[in-house]
C-alpha cells in the first residue's frame, strides 16, 4: 500500500554545491547563459536580415539557434532563482510547461539536425538539383514536420506523466523537471511510460544518428572524389560545425541515457544534464560562428553599417 496524497508543488534539489561556492556557480551560470541568449539571439538576427545568408543551411541553422534559447530559458533562470532561495519549490503547472518545453526543444532538436545533415548531403553530393529539391517551400515543410513531432511527442509524455499519481515525497533531485525523475516518484505503475520513452529514444537518437552517420559517410565519398586539394577543404569547412554539434549533442545523450547505474548516478546525471541543457546549446552558435567564413563576413558587416549609420 502506498501513502498516496495530492501534489501541488515539488521541491526541486537542485545541484549538489557546498554553500560556500553558490556566489561562484551562480555566476558562471548566469555569464553561460548570457553568452547562450546573445549567440543565438545574433545567429538569428543574422540569417533573416542578410541576403547573403538566405539559404536553406542557415535557415535550419537559425531553427536551432531558436530551439537552443528556448532550451536554456526553461531550465536555467528557474535554477539561478533557486541559488539563494530557502524554499526551492515549482509549482505543478510550473513543472508541467517546464517538462513540456524542454521535452519539446530537445526532441525536434533531434530530428532538426537530421535535417541539416540532408542539406549538407544534397549540397555537396547532388548540387546541380540542390536548389530545386531544397526550396523554401521544401525547407518550411520539413521544419513544420520536425516542430509538429516534436510537439507531439511532448505534449504525450508530458500529458501521460502527470497523469501519474504521485507519492508523498515531491523532491525531485535534479535541478529541472525532467521525464525521468517524475517517473521515479510516482507511485503508479510506470511501465507503459518507460516502454514508450525508451521507443521515443530509440527512434530520435538510435535511427536519427544512423541516419546522419549515413548522411556524412556519402558526404566523405564524394568529397575523396574531389581532385583538388581546396575544393576538399571547402567541402569539409561547409560540414564541420554541423558535425561538431551532432557529436556533442549525441555523445553527451548516449552516455546519460546508456550508462550503467551506479551509486553516484544522480550526481552524474546532473552534471551530464548541465552539458545538454546549458553548455551545448551556449557552444552551437560559437562553433557555427567561429568556424564559418560567412557568418564571421555577416557580422562584421552589420557592424560596419551601424556605425557607418551613426
Amino acid at each position: 500500500m502506498y501513502n498516496e496524497t495530492t501534489v501541488s508543488e515539488f521541491i526541486l534539489l537542485g545541484l549538489s554545491i557546498p554553500p560556500e561556492l553558490e556566489v561562484v556557480f551562480f555566476s558562471v551560470f548566469f555569464l553561460m547563459y548570457i553568452i547562450c541568449m546573445t549567440g543565438n539571439l545574433i545567429i538569428i538576427i543574422i540569417t533573416n536580415i542578410d541576403p547573403a545568408l538566405n539559404t536553406p543551411m542557415y535557415f535550419f541553422l537559425s531553427n536551432l539557434s531558436f530551439l537552443d534559447a528556448v532550451c536554456t530559458t526553461s531550465t536555467i533562470p528557474n535554477m539561478l532563482a533557486h541559488f539563494f532561495s530557502k524554499h526551492k519549490v515549482i509549482s505543478f503547472q510550473g513543472c508541467v510547461v517546464q517538462m513540456f518545453v524542454f521535452t519539446a526543444a530537445m526532441d525536434t532538436e533531434f530530428l532538426l539536425l537530421t535535417i541539416m545533415s540532408i542539406d549538407r548531403y544534397l549540397a555537396i553530393c547532388n548540387p546541380l538539383r540542390y536548389k530545386t529539391i531544397m526550396s523554401k517551400k521544401a525547407c518550411f515543410f520539413m521544419s513544420a514536420v520536425v516542430w509538429t513531432f516534436g510537439f507531439c511527442s511532448s505534449t504525450y509524455h508530458t500529458s501521460s506523466t502527470f497523469r501519474l499519481s504521485f507519492c508523498a515525497s515531491n523532491k525531485i533531485n535534479h535541478f529541472f523537471c525532467e521525464i525521468p525523475q517524475l517517473l521515479a516518484l510516482s507511485c503508479s505503475d510506470t511501465s507503459i511510460n518507460e516502454l514508450v520513452l525508451i521507443v521515443t529514444d530509440v527512434i530520435l537518437g538510435v535511427f536519427c544518428f544512423i541516419f546522419i552517420f549515413g548522411s556524412y559517410l556519402f558526404i566523405i565519398l564524394a568529397v575523396l572524389k574531389i581532385r583538388t586539394a581546396a575544393g576538399k577543404m571547402k567541402a569539409f569547412s561547409t560540414c564541420a560545425a554541423h558535425i561538431t554539434v551532432v557529436v556533442l549533442f549525441y555523445g553527451t545523450l548516449i552516455f546519460a541515457y546508456f550508462k550503467p547505474s551506479t551509486g553516484n548516478s544522480s550526481n552524474m546525471d546532473k552534471a551530464i544534464a548541465v552539458l545538454y541543457s546549458i553548455v551545448i546549446p551556449m557552444l552551437n552558435p560559437i562553433l557555427y560562428s567561429l568556424r564559418n567564413k560567412e557568418v564571421k563576413e555577416s557580422v562584421q558587416k552589420i557592424i560596419f553599417r551601424k556605425i557607418h549609420a551613426n
